[in-house]
């Protein structure tokens, strides 16, 4: 709820500090009715939660906004097992707004801790805890009922003997003690030094200290003297009006044992580390943040069996978003003190660094490498030195003696390829260029080039000009000479070495550039490739010669 939420945030934080009030009288009354227990609040409240546990690992959760808790005994879809049950009801109650607002305005200033005590002492009366026990007989409910067992147990012996003693020295048994009304002659002590035998037992340490000395009262209480209480064991602290510690009857044989090391063992009596939790099926803890402290409630789990070791999100339908699988290599995940984090690597050295050794995995593995500069790896880098601006780089490189390779796919089809020489193929992964494309290309930035494309000393693609504007006229092209040209070019046939299946017409820059020089371009100083403009000027040029002679031709035989 909004106003839920609201008015007890920031309570949370106090409730961490300082706990929720203890020792006060239930704040509801219990009631059975028609199979089904009702919990009745004394005053108002705006939510209450309520957890039952039993036997055979039974749980039942639910929360109730401004209702009545209720418990049916076929809550599970059927009779519940006999044995004995223990409720927990987390009340949340109504908070005026001026404390509210108080504490709200703490609570932001303090991030929900050092909260003044005058105003934590306000907000503890604004939660409460009820617990306690019922038991299932054939069925049946029995609560736990205000009906206490007598303190005394009056039989006829009894009145005729003296109850009190006071003994003024010291008191010695070289024997066994029974203290209890209960207790018979000739009492079988078996191993038994002190026994206490009755319908109720207590063993109370009451302080008389007075001052600045230490003066809390304690007490060892077996079981509920109340019917249809609960058999446990318990320390009580008799002055606060709490129970720290509790042992339900029937609880399994090393439960909770401290070794000599100060190993704490549950289930177990040989504790490995400082605690050691033993179970045959999934040991786990659970982290659970109820609403009592105006916070949403969430529960998590940290379990582990044979299948994986995870964490579960238990409010949310018990998702596991995080989970390790038995075989897990060292440092599958590793986090710096950087705060780089690795996967496969003791020592990240990028906010990311994945790395593997096997071969089979160097498509997946990305990060400089950890073990030398012949080893997998992939970079994904930025070293500019503002945003947007400066080094940024992609980096893949294979073991030492393997050409390293980039393929790039899409829809499981390899689009584009990187060599180990470094020629990149679109749409073939064998390049015979450094750049090499079996389909079209085109070229937004160079359109419209009706003469072709050239490129500069640079390397920069542009149209190939004819605009005298950017030319050096030195005269015509010598007619004599562009015949010579022509009449000397040799065409040939043949394909290229990359493609031999697609047969070619061409000139050979070499012979070309014995003729003209300036019918080639170079690279290295050497004829790489024929100039069309160069050559189409030259065929122009014979061509107009022909026409010339040509109409010269006609002219003589009409006899003009």
């Amino acid at each position: 709820m909004r106003l839920l939420a609201k008015k007890w945030a920031p309570i949370g934080a106090l409730l961490c500090v300082f706990g929720q009030s203890a020792g006060a009288a239930p704040l509801a009354q219990t009631a059975q009715k028609d199979g089904t227990i009702v919990w009745t609040p004394n005053e108002a409240v705006v939510e209450a939660s309520l957890r039952v546990t039993g036997p055979r690992g039974f749980v039942f959760e639910k929360k109730f906004e401004r209702g009545i808790p209720t418990f049916t005994l076929a809550s599970s879809g059927s009779l519940l097992p006999d044995g004995q049950y223990h409720y927990e009801i987390i009340w949340l109650k109504p908070v005026p707004e001026n404390v509210s607002a108080a504490f709200e305005k703490a609570h932001a200033r303090t991030d929900g801790g050092g909260v003044d005590e005058a105003l934590a002492a306000k907000m503890r009366a604004f939660s409460h805890i009820d617990s306690g026990t019922f038991r299932i007989v054939e069925g049946a409910a029995h609560l736990a009922s205000n009906a206490k067992e007598p303190a005394y147990r009056h039989d006829a012996t009894a009145g005729n003997l003296t109850k009190d003693q006071v003994i003024p020295d010291d008191l010695i048994v070289q024997g066994s003690l029974c203290v209890g009304f209960d207790c018979v002659n000739n009492e079988n002590f078996g191993f038994d030094t002190i026994r206490l035998k009755e319908n109720n037992l207590r063993i109370k340490f009451e302080d008389t200290s007075v001052g600045s000395f230490p003066s809390t009262d304690w007490q060892l209480t077996a079981n509920d003297s109340a019917s249809g209480g609960a058999n446990k064991f318990s320390i009580e602290d008799i002055t606060a009006s709490k129970v720290p510690f509790t042992i339900t009857g029937n609880a399994p044989t090393n439960s909770i044992f401290v070794d000599s090391s100060g190993r704490l063992g549950l289930r177990t009596s040989t504790p490995v580390l400082d605690l050691h939790v033993a179970t045959s099926n999934t040991p786990a803890m659970r982290l659970e943040q109820n609403s009592s402290g105006g916070f949403t409630a969430q529960t998590w789990d940290i379990a582990g069996n044979e299948a994986n070791f995870f964490v579960r999100d238990v409010t949310s339908g018990s998702r596991l978003p995080f989970r390790i699988r038995p075989g897990a290599p060292t440092s599958s995940i590793d986090v710096a003190a950087s705060g780089d984090v690795g996967i496969g690597t003791a020592s990240p050295s990028a906010k990311l660094h994945v790395y593997s050794t096997a071969a089979s995995d160097t498509w997946v593995t990305m990060g400089p490498s950890g073990s030398g500069s012949g080893a997998d790896g992939m970079n994904f880098g930025y070293g500019g030195a503002s945003f947007g601006a400066g080094a940024g780089y992609i980096n893949a490189h294979s073991a030492a003696g393997n050409a390293g390779k980039i393929y790039l796919m899409t829809d499981g089809v390899t689009r584009m390829f990187l060599g180990g020489s470094g020629n990149i193929g679109i749409g073939t992964t064998s390049p015979a260029a450094k750049l090499h494309t079996t389909g079209t290309v085109r070229l937004a930035g160079v359109t419209s080039c009706a003469a072709g494309i050239v490129s500069n000393a640079s390397g920069d693609l542009s149209c190939l000009v004819s605009s005298q504007r950017f030319k050096d006229v030195y005269g015509e092209l010598p007619p004599a000479k562009a015949l010579a040209n022509v009449m000397a070019l040799r065409p040939q046939i043949g394909s290229y070495k990359d493609e031999p299946k697609v047969p070619e017409h061409w000139l050979i820059a070499e012979e070309v550039a014995k003729i003209d020089p300036a019918l080639v371009g170079t690279k290295d100083n050497a004829p790489y490739t024929v100039k069309l403009q160069g050559l189409i000027a030259n065929l122009i040029s014979v061509v107009q010669q022909q026409q010339r002679k040509i109409e010269a031709l006609e002219k003589a035989v009409r006899g003009n």
